[in-house]
């Protein structure tokens, strides 16, 4: 199952998936140790490359590279070279030159993380997000925060609900929960649905009720203002009425329903605050403590280690 970086889940066997979730589920107990430090990568080094701005994906590859006691290494887009033109394949051939080991990228432009995998053909490359292709370990995690909580991801009725046109969240988690045997739904405007929607392993939705009736989980998604580069709906308070989600309206969802949300969150637009802080139906911390841990997973996976994890 071995392979060289790690740009989609779309390419990924439900078998490498399985590993990936179980590598991270054990990583999960290194994460909650009061001294949170391991050999696994000694002497290993990763550079964070992030042409936009993130919190919990950054913080947590940083961290996770940390923990596993490799070195690390920030580089801004605002403060790289890029600024003065210094072209994508110019900047990892850069860092190829100074010996770096692995690198985490994310870009504004869908393919960036495969284009910059083709530039260090011997070094792996993990894709943080790429426009608006994919996120895969966000994928991962939300896969590995729905097994924890249902104990499967076979069967399971999964319905992601918001901006899907400019998620790269969307897109991986359609791909993760295809291969792992759940349902998807897609619950958004028609505006905000992608125009191969129907050629994805999906049910489309255009009313909130009707898509959330018996889900097991929903995910939802922040609405991206910053991609949209036009009016895609009346206005925030007209999204936040007819597909925010409140507690009131899962009363169609399953029972035992469980939210997600990969953050940041839009409080009172996407999501009621009541909701997101509801540790009975949402998961959102428990989402980034599992960022960690898959990304540890997804590092010792990648980068060959052959030290044991504890």
């Amino acid at each position: 199952m071995k392979r060289k970086d790690l740009l989609d889940l779309q390419s990924l066997t439900a078998e490498e998936i399985t590993y990936l979730l179980d590598t991270a589920d054990s990583f999960r107990e290194i994460v909650a140790r009061p001294v949170k430090k391991v050999p696994t990568l000694r002497g290993k080094s990763v550079a964070t490359l992030f042409f936009e701005p993130s919190t919990r994906t950054r913080t947590s590859f940083e961290a996770a590279a940390k923990i596993m006691s490799a070195d690390t290494y920030s580089l801004a887009g605002t403060t790289s070279s890029a600024v003065k033109g210094e072209s994508l394949k110019d900047t990892m051939l850069t860092l190829d030159a100074m010996g770096i080991d692995a690198f985490v990228i994310r870009h504004p432009l869908s393919g960036a993380a495969h284009l910059a995998a083709q530039h260090v053909p011997s070094k792996p490359v993990i894709n943080a997000g790429d426009g608006t292709h994919e996120h895969p370990t966000q994928g991962l995690l939300d896969l590995l925060t729905i097994r924890q909580v249902k104990g499967r991801l076979e069967g399971l009725t999964v319905a992601i609900v918001g901006d899907i046109l400019h998620s790269r969240v969307a897109r991986s988690n359609i791909w993760g929960l295809h291969t792992m045997g759940a349902r998807i739904r897609l619950i958004a405007p028609p505006t905000l649905l992608p125009a191969d929607a129907e050629q994805l392993p999906v049910e489309v939705f255009t009313n909130l009720e009707v898509g959330l009736r018996g889900a097991d989980v929903v995910n939802i998604l922040r609405i991206q203002l910053e991609r949209q580069d036009s009016a895609f709906f009346p206005s925030v308070r007209e999204y936040a009425r007819l597909f925010g989600v409140s507690k009131a309206k899962l009363s169609s969802a399953a029972p035992d329903v469980t939210v997600l949300h990969p953050g940041p969150m839009n409080r009172g637009v996407e999501i009621a605050s009541a909701l997101a802080d509801d540790p009975e139906i949402a998961v959102i911390t428990e989402q980034v403590t599992n960022g960690v841990a898959v990304r540890m997973a997804v590092l010792f996976w990648l980068m060959g280690a052959t030290a044991s994890a504890s």
